[in-house]
């Protein structure tokens, strides 16, 4: 069962941001849908690692309401196709930017094997417990010798006290296992670039104002806030470092030859 605390902060803000933007203007769409982890100095680090083209089939896993996906289209000219499980998410992500959104659980992508050219994952690592099934397909839907970029959470040892609930920090041994049993050869990591420009943080920051304006008093709201405020002390404290990760999916291990009896024995 999804948390009380994750549906309001990822799916209920979802679709209060997307009412925002559509009050305020296209304009703010991209950096409010970006909300929380992702700004244009992360975006940018990833998809130059991803060598992201035009034409490049970007599966985004956990796209929430849809804003790196469509920064992703709008500079670098892939086909996005995004996967989330939040439906109100799934709908703001369409209201806002038109794109194809597939609502499912990213433990079961109803993708054909090896169909994606890269993959996204922001934010969501740390959000579900079996990050062995999430990775192990991820890795299926990509294409071998396909990219996967991460914006991963990584607790520098145990992480105790106010954790945001539904949250599973892993460190960064543990990270670099479960890309391994995956499939995946990690490329190059860096802490995630803080910055954002000016414009882009005052553009996030009126959305999130008038959505507060209009919730303030909801519970979901309260909730979603209080998750932040947890994060970003625990941010703050040096316990959690937010990182952007570049692996690539190895081929498919090859099933072994299936043994047939020898008739003659």
């Amino acid at each position: 069962m999804t948390a009380a605390a994750m549906v309001a902060e990822f799916d209920d803000v979802a679709e209060w941001t997307a009412e925002a933007v559509e009050l305020l203007g296209d304009r703010y769409a991209i950096p409010a849908a970006c909300r929380g982890s992702a700004n244009p100095a992360a975006l940018a680090w990833l998809a130059e690692a991803c060598e992201l083209a035009p034409g490049t089939t970007l599966l985004d896993v956990g796209a929430g309401a849809g804003g790196p996906a469509a920064w992703a289209a709008e500079r670098f000219g892939v086909r996005p196709v995004l996967l989330e499980r939040m439906p109100a998410a799934c709908r703001a992500a369409a209201r806002l930017f038109g794109l194809p959104v597939v609502t499912a659980d990213a433990a079961r992508i109803p993708l054909r094997t090896g169909s994606a050219d890269a993959a996204w994952c922001l934010g969501v690592l740390c959000t579900v417990q079996d990050k062995a099934a999430l990775l192990g397909e991820i890795h299926r839907v990509l294409a071998p010798g396909a990219s996967l970029g991460l914006l991963v959470t990584v607790a520098h040892g145990p992480v105790l006290g106010a954790v945001p609930d539904g949250n599973h920090f892993p460190t960064q041994p543990e990270l670099a296992g479960l890309l391994d049993g995956a499939g995946f050869d990690l490329v190059e990591q860096i802490e995630r670039p803080g910055y954002a420009p000016l414009a882009w943080s005052r553009s996030a920051a009126e959305v999130a104002a008038l959505v507060a304006a209009r919730h303030r008093e909801e519970r979901a709201y309260a909730l979603a806030a209080h998750q932040g405020e947890r994060f970003s002390r625990l941010l703050a404290s040096g316990r959690l470092s937010m990182q952007l990760v570049h692996a690539v999916a190895r081929p498919r291990a090859a099933r072994p030859p299936r043994r047939t009896r020898d008739l003659s024995e």
